[in-house]
């Protein structure tokens, strides 16, 4: 993996809730995967630990880095949070690293650190980059359509960079739809798709959270209902996929009977975990699609400080 300073190098705010953010550094010629897309591919920045300080330092770490990290104390060792590649743009020693970052506020109105960094950040700022490095195993890609005809992605803002960093990935034969749910008419982006991929925003412009996503897929799907669900029971670590289940439920098992017409469909889905959780069990336990064709994954919980 790589654990290393980068430096910021561009910033363009894209629209009210989203910063582009382009990194350079030497560690980025080493950036990557080997034999496949990055797709959604996850990483982790540290921010500094005070406004305008240095990043927490990691040289000389070991593979404990995560218990000594989390030793120090937190002006020291800054804000990690998890973010989702953007882009790579350039090679070798000019490799940059592109990460759209959503200027988030908690449920009382403020912002996360990585909201804060993100709203001020300026050239010349530095961060730690934990990520990928070629050659090396390292995970953090959640979507696997493996031969599905169809695909299904649905997002709300703070998936909006994975899910448009997925389209722009995706072969050009590619069929399916999009669903994506941001705060205004201000945030919809221009993102480049294949020609069979239908891409629809819902700015909520004071609607409640997931309501407009809710009743979009579900009217995809040919099963309409009035509104998103309220869901009471919500794992705030929600994240269930092919492979893996944060409950520990087995899911290497068909939970369908087959021969339906959602049979050759894969659903990727993130989001505020409440959100997810209605859409989950929508497909899965109302809908019946097998959920090794699905994952599901909570990027935030609502009324829950994000951890890293």
């Amino acid at each position: 993996m790589i654990l290393d300073e980068i430096e910021v190098v561009g910033v363009d705010r894209l629209s009210p809730s989203f910063v582009r953010v382009e990194f350079g550094g030497p560690c980025l010629e080493h950036f990557g995967v080997d034999d496949q897309p990055l797709y959604d591919q996850r990483i982790k920045l540290v921010f500094p630990g005070v406004p305008g300080g240095p990043p927490p330092s990691f040289a000389g770490m070991d593979e404990s880095w995560w218990d000594t990290w989390l030793a120090r104390p937190e002006e020291e060792r800054g804000h990690m949070r998890t973010y989702t590649v953007r882009d790579i743009v350039g090679t070798g020693p000019e490799a940059r690293l592109v990460v759209d970052i959503v200027l988030h506020a908690d449920d009382h109105g403020e912002p996360g650190p990585g909201c804060a960094w993100a709203t001020s950040a300026a050239v010349g700022d530095r961060v730690v980059v934990l990520g990928p490095r070629r050659g090396e195993q390292y995970g953090g890609i959640e979507f696997v359509p493996g031969t599905a005809g169809r695909l299904l992605l649905v997002g709300d803002e703070t998936a909006v960079p994975a899910v448009c960093a997925i389209l722009s990935q995706l072969s050009w034969d590619a069929v399916g739809a999009a669903f994506l749910e941001v705060p205004t008419a201000a945030d919809v982006l221009t993102v480049q798709h294949p020609e069979g991929v239908r891409v629809v925003w819902l700015p909520r412009d004071g609607a409640a959270h997931g309501d407009l996503l809710h009743r979009a897929v579900l009217d995809h799907l040919g099963a309409a209902t009035d509104a998103a669900p309220a869901v009471d029971e919500v794992d705030p670590d929600l994240w269930e996929t092919p492979t893996y289940s944060s409950s520990g439920e087995d899911v290497d098992t068909a939970t369908a009977v087959g021969g339906s017409d959602l049979d050759d469909l894969y659903a990727w889905i993130a989001g505020e975990s409440g959100v997810v959780t209605g859409l989950r069990r929508a497909l899965v336990k109302d809908l019946g699609v097998d959920r090794r064709q699905v994952a599901f994954m909570g990027y935030w919980r609502r009324g829950v400080a994000m951890r890293s």
